[in-house]
């Protein structure tokens, strides 16, 4: 039997649909990613930490479950919003449904509403808070409460607790991965180009990297606002010191740019799907790419020795960075993109590059 919830928005507009997954209510800052493909990977994403996911496409789940293609061990967004959800996915390597996939995993769904309605009204006034809730008896006290919800402590809440090593057959090179709620595969591709890649917890300090002995370092996607991390960006101010070669994903991108004394500023609805084109302002090629962010590099603010390499064709927000003066490059969107698209792969290659070739 169907059992009826509502979705009510920060700015006072309520959506009533059906109830999928766990039960209960919740509330979290709502967006939408636009991937046609890929949903169990943008579940699984860290960096959603705290947000409510609506998917544009219409209907999810017709592949089903497949632990394989997670990015992390288990869903950290708070709910997921879809029109339609497939109760019988038809796929050799799926493990499940997605209803009870949510179930399991404690987030709450729903489904049955207008996703497109839903979207257009985020791009028209911005990302904003939102609450799942069985009633709306009581809409102006929950459109009230929305108004103070803020996503804090995302990055201490999703990096890695402990360190851990994955060695290729034949290592050729040592990374060490600052883990500040990494994709699981970006250190795939790193260990697919002969990697043995040390991963640690996002508050390691510079010197107990340097104790490491890594011939280059990965800086990792992750969620929240980049100028929260204060102290990671103090620590990256020392390593960037080093010369070590360093490549950044996302989170890694903007903290890189913030050590550098630039800014960062909140894009009013994110770039969040699989079908944001990227240009290169060397070779003038336009890449498709994977995205997940909500903040940009303000590249008015970036100093002489940082190059804005990559903008987005959109919206000519800063897209990637290559520091000059140090064997240092970062991009805002992400080349490891399991779901797809694969198309800037080849930045892994650079990073190896970087550091010497495999050799």
């Amino acid at each position: 039997m169907e059992k009826k919830v509502y979705l009510v928005l920060e700015n006072g507009q309520f959506f009533e649909g059906n109830a999928f997954g766990a039960d209960g209510e919740i509330t979290g800052e709502i967006v939408f990613a636009t991937a046609m493909t890929g949903y169990l990977e943008t579940l699984t994403d860290p960096s959603y930490y705290g947000q409510i996911v609506v998917q544009t496409f219409p209907l999810i789940g017709n592949y089903g479950v497949i632990p394989a293609d997670f990015e992390s061990a288990q869903p950290h967004v708070k709910a997921y919003i879809v029109r339609e959800w497939c109760q019988e996915p038809s796929n050799f390597r799926s493990e499940g449904n997605l209803d009870t996939f949510l179930k399991n995993s404690h987030i709450i769904g729903l489904y049955g509403i207008d996703t497109r309605r839903l979207t257009k009204i985020i791009r028209e006034y911005g990302v904003m808070n939102a609450r799942i809730v069985n009633s709306i008896d009581d809409i102006d006290t929950i459109v009230a409460e929305l108004k103070n919800y803020r996503v804090t402590d995302a990055v201490k809440n999703t990096t890695c607790k402990q360190i851990t090593t994955t060695t290729p057959s034949s290592p050729k090179k040592k990374v060490v991965l600052m883990d500040f709620g990494a994709k699981k595969h970006i250190c795939q591709e790193l260990v697919n180009r002969g990697c043995e890649v040390i991963t640690v917890p996002a508050y390691t300090t510079c010197e107990e990297i340097i104790a490491l002995n890594p011939d280059g370092i990965m800086l990792s996607n992750g969620p929240g606002d980049p100028s929260e991390n204060t102290q990671i960006i103090s620590e990256l101010k020392k390593l960037l010191k080093t010369n070590i070669p360093t490549f950044g994903i996302c989170l890694g991108h903007q903290l890189v740019a913030l050590a550098m004394g630039a800014h960062t500023v909140k894009l009013k609805y994110g770039h969040r799907g699989a079908n944001q084109p990227v240009k290169d302002l060397i070779t003038g090629n336009v890449y498709i790419t994977s995205q997940n962010h909500g903040y940009a590099v303000d590249s008015q603010t970036l100093s002489s020795e940082c190059k804005v390499r990559f903008i987005n064709a959109n919206d000519g927000t800063c897209e990637g960075i290559d520091y000059q003066e140090m064997p240092v490059f970062t991009v805002q969107f992400h080349p490891e993109a399991n779901g797809g698209p694969r198309d800037t792969m080849f930045l892994f290659d650079r990073f190896i590059t970087l550091m010497g070739g495999n050799k």
